[in-house]
């Protein structure tokens, strides 16, 4: 078990590598110049070139490929701004904060966020899908199918305001979605992200009803299942004991990619509903052109999505030790 996953995490390292050197050319080895974003209106000849000193933009592309790579690690004290402890992002173009420091302050906005539409579908995806494949073939199977299809295609961007218009500013059921402290006040910090949780798991909470339910008759068609069934064994512990197991390999897969994938940044709902994470940042990067920020924030959530495709597979481990060969 130890060597698949130290392989695993080897693989996720090399990738993470290249992906940094691919997001680094496009970001600063691209013939428009970095420096200008930086220069202001009252650019000169003589501030371009100090900024393009202070930046390393004056060496060549794969030294500075090579100094970001150094600052990433170990940090770096060459910054105008002050001293950048490692992971070393670099400063923002917009508002001279480091980068990392930024990240992580919003980082508990996003984490609040996924971790709780996560409870939410999960808890009603599967629960529904299960149900269906349990009841198949009757109304309680048709209903959810139907249901989940048509939430299935549904958007974020129309659910959520709607739902503002409606709950928060017409009939005041939720207060307005806004992150506070959990440590400080867990009581508001879960008023104020209740409304975001029910409109971001609505959608996968639909995906994941389609996802468990083909996946457990599936499960239910294969020979060691019939076969439980033949040796007398009682539909409900066949149901829970054999084909549960099996149905899970799909829905971890999806569900890992889904997680690292919000933990990144859940882009759509956070600007939907104000909420200052990730995604509301990665927005704001694109907007002001703010290079270092944006370069920090897509690496971030590549990392997410790796470290997730890590997890992914030790649960394939746990739940098939075939897998382990692979």
């Amino acid at each position: 078990m130890l060597r698949f996953l130290v392989r695993r995490f080897l693989g996720a390292v090399v990738i993470l590598f290249l992906l940094s050197i691919v997001t680094f050319l496009m970001f600063f080895g691209m013939p428009r110049d970095p420096a200008l974003l930086m220069c202001g209106k009252t650019c000169n000849p003589q501030s371009l070139a100090n900024i393009h000193h202070v930046l390393g933009l004056d060496k060549s592309v794969p030294e500075q490929y090579w100094i970001f790579l150094h600052n990433l690690v170990t940090g770096s004290d060459q910054f105008a701004q002050g001293p950048c402890p490692a992971p070393c992002f670099g400063y923002s173009y917009h508002t001279n904060e480091q980068v990392w420091g930024t990240l992580m302050d919003r980082l508990p906005t996003t984490v609040s966020l996924t971790l709780g539409g996560a409870v939410c579908f999960l808890i009603v995806g599967l629960g529904t899908g299960l149900l269906a494949a349990w009841r198949r073939g009757t109304l309680i199977d048709k209903a959810a199918t139907a249901g989940a299809m048509v939430l299935s295609s549904m958007q974020i961007y129309f659910l959520g305001p709607l739902a503002l218009a409606i709950l928060v500013y017409q009939t005041h059921w939720f207060d307005k979605p806004a992150y506070n402290d959990f440590t400080a006040d867990p009581f508001t910090w879960f008023t104020g992200l209740i409304l975001p949780w029910v409109v971001l798991s609505t959608i996968f909470a639909a995906q994941y009803t389609r996802m468990a339910r083909s996946s457990m008759i599936e499960q239910l068609q294969e020979e060691h299942v019939r076969t439980a069934r033949a040796k007398g064994m009682s539909r409900q512990y066949v149901f829970f004991r054999y084909a549960w197991r099996g149905s899970l390999i799909p829905i971890v897969t999806i569900f890992g990619i889904d997680l690292g994938a919000l933990l990144g940044g859940a882009i759509i709902t956070e600007y939907t509903f104000s909420l200052p994470g990730l995604g509301q940042l990665a927005v704001q990067s694109v907007f002001f052109s703010d290079l270092p920020l944006l370069l920090g924030v897509m690496l971030f959530s590549a990392s997410m999505i790796l470290l997730f495709n890590i997890i992914v597979d030790a649960c394939y481990a746990f739940i098939d030790p075939r897998v382990r060969l692979a």
